[in-house]
């Protein structure tokens, strides 16, 4: 069966929750699709969740065609249609909140109020802003927990400082106090704790802007994940980051191999088929004649000739303080750590420039680096270092050598 064609009447925002393990990021998440989904229906909102765990053990939603990356919900109000991404909260996950957190338009931090801001609290804020997430919305959640109005004053005051310290509008930002669980629990929308989440939602329309689609420049979109579908081919799944795609159209893979052709011969977002992609758009991308082995996550497709990978480059980076959960000692020329670049993870070889024997934690430096593998780079593009587990930096390229 076809699947039926994505309606674009209605502007479309990427958002997702972020914060500390246990705070509640996926009853949040539960609660906006079950308030939206059946106790708001009547007032123009409406949800679906996409299978979190459909893809491996559903057999029947692979012979329907493409399923699209696990972690995406799907939900509107009466003005937007959001893609809603679940950022996983644990120290492990960091890499895939980099990737994850990229795709956001906007981020709802989820920070329990029985425990305020945490480290990991701290540690996706300082990511978000890195990766370029342009705006953040704050639930409390637990609130039903928290008998003292004066605790709930002091843990938003605190929240908003961390925003503003972190390059956000803190001052601005609009704090929601909720129970993620509490609202899953909600019968009708006369609860007082489903008001909050459609609060949470009216806020996503009113206060994050719609961002403006690259739609004009030639295609490009990072790959994600790869999936193989029985008798239809391999799927790549992704963000697209500008332009325009259709079907029947040949692309480049670039970035770790070799630059290979492929050919386009499905475009699906949340199992609707697509005539074509566009710049924001989470898309699975069916590709003729390409087998699974063949594409790796990290590389990009992009539209014939306009991208090229590379490996030697220089940047302008910002060195984390061991505060924000960075280095405790210096690193000198020679040192590799990792460089996450969209959705992949290379390891590069830092050269400090003449003259300077050592970078300081807290510093911001104009190094070079050199990559073990070539990947799609371009000048400004935006990327983390990471080393042991935890980011130690974030820099922006600002010349290509080679």
């Amino acid at each position: 069966m076809a699947a039926e064609a994505f309606d674009r009447s209605k502007p479309h925002v990427n958002v997702g929750t972020i914060g500390h393990v246990d705070h509640g990021k996926t009853t949040t998440t539960a609660a906006i699709l079950h308030v939206l989904g059946s106790l708001a229906v009547d007032k123009g909102y409406s949800a679906r969740l996409e299978g979190v765990d459909g893809i491996d053990n559903a057999p029947e939603e692979r012979a329907r065609g493409i399923t699209i990356a696990l972690h995406h919900s799907e939900y509107e109000t009466p003005n937007r249609h959001y893609a809603h991404v679940d950022a996983p909260g644990h120290a492990d996950y960091i890499k895939n909140m980099i990737t994850g957190a990229a795709q956001m338009d906007a981020a709802v931090l989820v920070v329990a109020a029985t425990d305020g801001a945490m480290p990991q609290t701290r540690e996706h804020v300082l990511l978000a802003r890195q990766v370029g997430v342009p705006q953040i919305v704050v639930f409390m959640n637990k609130c039903d927990m928290v008998d003292d109005a004066d605790m709930l004053d002091l843990v938003e005051e605190e929240l908003r400082d961390l925003l503003t310290a972190n390059g956000f509008d803190g001052k601005n930002a609009p704090v929601i106090r909720g129970s993620g669980l509490k609202a899953l629990e909600a019968t009708s929308m006369d609860d007082e704790w489903a008001k909050k989440i459609l609060e949470l939602a009216d806020v996503l329309d009113s206060y994050v802007a719609v961002p403006k689609r690259e739609i004009d420049k030639p295609f490009l979109m990072p790959i994600e994940d790869i999936f193989s579908i029985e008798g239809r081919g391999t799927v790549v799944t992704g963000r697209i980051e500008r332009g325009v795609i259709k079907i029947g159209e040949e692309v480049d893979i670039v970035g770790i191999t070799p630059t290979s052709k492929t050919t386009i011969t499905g475009i699906e977002m949340f199992n609707k088929q697509l005539q074509e992609g566009q710049a924001g758009d989470n898309a699975g991308i069916l590709l003729r004649g390409t087998k699974k082995d063949d594409v790796h996550r990290g590389q990009v497709l992009a539209k014939t000739g306009t991208v090229t990978p590379h490996t030697d480059f220089e940047a302008e980076v910002l060195i984390l303080k061991k505060e924000e959960g960075g280095r405790h000692t210096p690193f000198f020329s020679g040192y590799k750590p990792q460089f996450y670049v969209r959705t992949t993870d290379v390891t590069g070889e830092v050269t400090l420039a003449e003259g300077v024997e050592m970078v300081m934690p807290g510093d911001t430096v104009t190094f070079k680096v050199k990559l073990v593998a070539p990947v799609a780079l371009e000048e400004q593009q935006r990327f983390a270092i990471r080393e042991g587990g935890k980011t130690v930096g974030a820099g922006v390229v600002t010349k290509i050598n080679a």
